[in-house]
């Protein structure tokens, strides 16, 4: 969350910013915030000069003996009744404070460009040539199920819409994608975790998934867990709570991981195929580091270069978007989304993210570092970024890679993950 100073300072700056992203309510939500905090200041000051007289009342009555006594216990007793009232109004003005500090959005930066969802978002790369394939190229969808790699129909009746179950090669390329992100960043100096798949409220909150977020998530009433979506949560909730060393950072994590979304609220969208679905595999990267601005920015280059350079690994061609405000969640400051070329849609389809959030979310998790010098606690910033997403990411491969007999091309780097193949499947078409 934001720092309550910034608020004060710089009030018209975070309505602009949760206007930008087309977020009215958030930005009410400054207004209601400001209002309590300056009840709550007005507050303080009374109940420290009740605390200071209660304080200093030992010594007083030390002097006083008879009725005068009897009086100054009764004034006493009345002042400590009133300060105990005070300091529960003082409670729950703190506790509102913290829910509508938890509802204004991060500042969105300056090179956030203006626009009200995904269409406008803006492209600042583009590499590769899309493929003239000289045939009718055809759908992921087809080509899977042609060779019994994936069958939709037996994942339904068991598990409902939205879901999959790969076979054969498909699995087998489907493994072969996650182990080669894995091992690209662990090459890279990321340190390998397998995080919990279930986590308490506080890491959806700390890392600004709830407030907001609850529809999409899977929810185990019992047990009060969710299931994540991404293992971005788990990561970056890491440290929380605790207080760290300049020298331990930067922290860099590499997590493959199961994922769960409810995809709530996209109903008739991408309802055929790999695009949409409740359950997917990931390998995301997490970065805590010191609050420097200037290291931050670099970071966020360097993860959208990593996923850059799985993509053109698989040789698929690509685009990097600059996601525009209306596009951008509470907790970004700046995010890219990499947008992998998809034959089937005529068009690039998302396939990462790359977020860079400065110390909004270490805030929400009380996420410090103790600076060299002694200065006093920082809170870290914090970044993620997809490496791989599938089976998202199987569909570009499987699309762009495909033959004319429905065979399937394996690049050179996966192909060491499948017996050295070059190519998998049967004719089929």
């Amino acid at each position: 969350m934001l720092d309550i100073k910034v608020l004060r300072e710089n009030t018209d700056a975070v309505r602009r910013g949760a206007l930008k992203k087309r977020m009215p309510d958030r930005a009410a939500a400054v207004d209601r915030a400001l209002q309590i905090d300056a009840e709550l200041r007005l507050l303080l000051p009374t109940l420290d000069g009740m605390r200071s007289e209660q304080k200093s009342a030992g010594k007083a009555m030390g002097k006083l003996a008879g009725a005068e006594r009897e009086a100054f216990l009764e004034k006493q007793k009345a002042l400590k009744a009133e300060m105990q009232a005070l300091e529960e109004k003082e409670k729950h003005l703190r506790a509102d404070l913290q829910q509508q500090l938890s509802l204004v959005p991060n500042l969105p930066d300056d090179d956030v460009p203006e626009g009200k969802d995904d269409t406008e978002n803006v492209e600042t790369k583009r590499h590769g040539t899309v493929r003239d394939f000289g045939f009718e190229p055809r759908p992921h969808y087809e080509i899977g199920e042609a060779q019994g790699w994936v069958d939709f129909t037996r994942a339904a009746d068991m598990a409902g819409s939205r879901n999959y179950i790969l076979f054969g090669d498909l699995a087998l390329l489907h493994d072969a994608v996650l182990r080669f992100a894995v091992e690209l960043m662990v090459e890279r100096g990321f340190v390998p975790v397998d995080p919990p798949l279930l986590v308490r409220d506080a890491a959806m909150f700390g890392t600004g998934f709830f407030p907001g977020g609850e529809e999409q998530t899977y929810r185990c009433e019992k047990d009060g867990l969710n299931l994540i979506g991404t293992s971005e949560v788990p990561v970056t909730s890491l440290h929380g709570g605790e207080m760290l060393t300049e020298e331990q950072l930067p922290k860099k994590y590499v997590a493959r991981s199961a994922c769960f979304r409810r995809e709530a609220g996209t109903y008739g969208k991408d309802t055929r195929g790999l695009y949409r679905v409740h359950q997917f595999q990931k390998v995301e990267q997490v970065i805590v580091d010191v609050a420097d601005r200037a290291r931050s920015l670099q970071h966020h280059r360097d993860i959208v270069q990593n996923a850059e350079d799985l993509l053109q690994a698989f040789e698929l061609p690509y685009r990097v978007v600059a996601v525009c405000g209306g596009d951008l969640g509470v907790p970004q400051a700046m995010k890219y989304d990499i947008e992998t070329w998809m034959p089937s849609r005529k068009g690039y389809g998302e396939t990462h993210s790359a977020s860079r959030f400065y110390d909004y979310q270490a805030r929400r998790l009380d996420l410090r570092y103790r600076q060299k010098d002694g200065g006093k606690p920082m809170y870290c910033h914090t970044l993620n970024n997809t490496v791989a997403a599938s089976p998202r990411i199987l569909i570009p491969l499987l699309e762009n890679h495909q033959q004319k007999d429905g065979t399937l091309r394996v690049p050179k780097a996966l192909q060491r993950y499948l017996g050295g193949r070059e190519v998998i499947g049967r004719p089929v078409f």
